[in-house]
């Protein structure tokens, strides 16, 4: 466009010319803005016209941008580089977000309710953008809304005063429509732009945090298949992008043959995807390794095994999982992995009861980590000294829940449809799961059933009198003797153990033990050695309870003592409580649970349901 300079120089004065201290700052502006990649893409040009003939010259004010991409700035406005680099970037970011498109035809200039809301909008994203310096004179806190709602807001209620004046025209508006000739080239899309802008800038970014370059505007470095799927997953997938930017990927030879890993496996607690560097696939095909694991870690595979044996309910996921896969297509799967259209359509649960009667075939299978071996790992594997995440404890649950949903929102709205058996999955995990003590309340209900009245004629109900007429059964408990339900209590008394966390446990299976009229409860104390305390009542075992602290927790001692114990029922269940720092704990041929704290992990896949405390 003639008259005009594309955004990022400044006029130039001659050799013999003073400089002019308000162009100088307005240059130095700009090239502060144009450091800004995202900001620089944006085709925007300066007006070159005098103020007296430039019809929207700020008199009061910064910068008017109009919608063919010209900034009109006020050449007598004395301010320093920084605030000059703001209030450019505030106009380009109007361009940016679509505030002043360029079109042909009759405009209609917005009105002063969504000029505001437009502008609050550009101030809250720049707040977090570090480009230049905001005036002290904008609002410290910014609506979370977007334009169209707080728009619609102000107009019914009135535009507030502290975000009345909050654009960078001085009270004018900083944003003018103007109809695009018809002897010019067809509108540019200032959106695109800036978005095809940012996303390379953020890209730059996390390729610099990840290693991908040595430096910002550097050249990437090679990346390795794997990596780039991980890449396709954040950038171009959005049901799994969410997961795939928050898991850690292991390419270690060295691990991978020293824990049997043929081609990949996950850990789910730790967040990490362990792949063989040493196996050749192609980029699709990694895409549907990738893809694999983070659906075993998103579903929690690890965590709904229950009482079903491990490898054959991860052969299940398997099924599942590379069907839906193939029927979202979702890169290519590689030779050899599991997959079966008979089961389509059915639940991992399903699958499990249905491959479960030929156990010894299902042993031969292989999957991702290799034949007769589940990908799905109960732990961490040792890296060095570095386990998972460092210790720094995550709610995992409610990270790969939260990723997967919003994730899912995504892709319905931009990819369309996904396998029916996914979204009821996913639909599942969204609802919030129930509290521990309803849980175990749960638990009490199956296992420690409360004694039961019984209903004759014999004995007439309370109300026969108020209805003489009409026979009523009354409620009575026999009076001869009956067996009263009871429970063990496998209590780790170490020095590791939190009275937090006793106080709680003890307090709920007092309550609940209470009202299922259960007189005594048998109950072992163990730390280095077991003491087994006999049947208290259920309201005084915490009085009972002390913390000794002589070593290591041994729990199995405990067990094998309440198995030979002549007066405790087989059929008793267990209910053992610990902060997961035991040894290895085997219990057979009992039904048994676990109460442990938020967090913990037990050293062994568990055969019972865990309770975590919150």
């Amino acid at each position: 466009m003639s008259g005009r300079r594309r955004t990022g120089r400044a006029p130039a004065g001659g050799s013999d010319t003073p400089a002019d201290p308000a162009v100088a700052a307005f240059g130095a502006g700009l090239a502060l803005v144009r450091r800004n990649t995202a900001l620089d893409a944006v085709p925007a040009t300066v007006c070159g016209a005098a103020e007296d003939v430039c019809p929207h010259h700020p008199a009061h004010g910064w910068v008017v941008v109009t919608s063919n991409g010209v900034l009109h700035h006020n050449r007598r406005r004395r301010a320093e580089p920084e605030e000059w680099a703001w209030a450019l970037a505030h106009a380009l970011l109007h361009l940016g977000f679509g505030h002043v498109p360029a079109a042909r035809g009759r405009r209609e200039q917005p009105d002063r309710a969504e000029l505001a809301a437009r502008c609050t909008v550009v101030n809250r994203f720049l707040s977090g953008f570090g480009v230049g310096r905001a005036p002290d004179t904008l609002p410290a806190v910014h609506p979370g809304d977007d334009e169209e709602r707080l728009a619609t807001r102000w107009r019914r209620d009135g535009v507030p005063a502290e975000y009345a004046d909050c654009g960078v025209a001085g009270g004018e508006p900083d944003q003018v429509l103007e109809t695009w000739a018809a002897w010019q080239q067809p509108p540019e899309d200032w959106t695109l732009a800036f978005a095809h802008a940012l996303t390379r800038t953020v890209s730059a970014a996390m390729d610099l945090a990840a290693g991908r370059r040595e430096e910002l505007g550097g050249p990437r470095l090679p990346q390795r298949p794997w990596e780039r799927a991980l890449g396709w997953f954040v950038s171009s997938y959005p049901l799994l992008g969410g997961i795939a930017a928050g898991l850690t990927l292991v390419a270690d030879a060295e691990l991978a043959r020293a824990h049997g890993i043929a081609i990949a496996a996950v850990n789910a607690e730790a967040g990490e995807i362990y792949v063989n560097p040493l196996r050749r696939h192609s980029d699709e095909e990694w895409r549907f390794i990738l893809a694999h694991e983070m659906l075993h870690a998103a579903l929690r595979h690890g965590e709904r095994t229950g009482g079903r044996d491990p490898y054959l309910f991860n052969v299940a996921a398997d099924y599942v999982i590379n069907g839906w896969l193939l029927e979202m297509g979702v890169g290519e799967m590689p030779e050899g992995l599991l997959h079966d259209p008979e089961l389509k359509g059915l639940s991992t649960e399903e699958v499990y009861d249905r491959i479960a009667r030929d156990q010894r075939r299902l042993r031969r299978l292989a999957t991702l980590r290799g034949k007769g071996l589940g990908d799905v790992l109960g732990e961490p594997l040792s890296r060095g000294g570095r386990d998972g995440r460092g210790g720094t404890f995550v709610d995992l649950d409610e990270f790969y829940r939260r990723g997967l949903q919003q994730g899912f929102e995504l892709h319905q709205r931009e990819r369309g449809l996904l396998p029916a058996g996914l979204v009821e999955e996913i639909r599942a995990l969204a609802q919030p799961p129930l509290p521990w003590d309803a849980r175990l309340a749960r638990w009490f209900d199956e296992f420690v059933p409360r004694p039961e009245p019984v209903r004759s004629y014999a004995r007439p109900a309370r109300r026969q009198a108020s209805t003489p007429d009409i026979p009523r059964a009354g409620r009575y408990f026999p009076p001869e003797e009956v067996a009263r339900c009871t429970f063990g209590v496998l209590l780790d008394t170490s020095g590791s153990m939190s009275r937090t966390l006793l106080g709680k446990a003890l307090g709920a299976i007092a309550s609940y033990a209470a009202s299922r009229d259960v007189p005594a409860a048998r109950v072992v104390f163990c730390d280095a050695a077991p003491f087994d305390a006999g049947y208290l009542p259920v309201a005084e075992i915490a009085a009972r309870v002390r913390v000794h602290g002589r070593g290591g927790t041994v729990l199995q001692p405990g067990v094998d003592l309440l198995g030979r114990a002549p007066d405790f029922p087989p059929a008793a269940p267990l209910l053992i409580i610990t902060d997961g720092e035991c040894d290895v704990l085997r219990v057979r041929g009992r039904e048994h649970a676990y109460l442990v704290p938020r967090g913990a992990t037990l050293p062994f896949t568990p055969r019972g349901p865990v309770f975590h405390l919150a």
